[in-house]
């Protein structure tokens, strides 16, 4: 599998960019407001967490990198 993946949640309130199968960072929508957050899988329920994302388990869906950009744009994480 090619990396960077990109997912989102069925409800397209939170943003995932798959770094690698132990990193992804994390865009979260609260309102008019979006955070940002990166993380680094280290437990074993994580690493389950970046396995679901990318085998698209339950409520995960596929995203790209233009959808992920516009977000990081959009609120001015970057």
């Amino acid at each position: 599998m090619d990396f960077p993946q990109y997912r989102k949640l069925s409800n397209e309130k939170v943003f995932y960019k798959i770094i690698d199968d132990r990193h992804f960072d994390e865009v979260q929508i609260v309102g008019s407001k979006a955070f940002y957050f990166s993380h680094k899988a280290e437990q074993y329920p994580e690493i389950l967490r970046i396995q679901d994302m990318l085998s698209q388990a339950e409520h995960f869906l596929i995203s790209d990198a233009d959808e992920y950009e516009q977000l990081l744009d959009r609120y001015s994480l970057r």
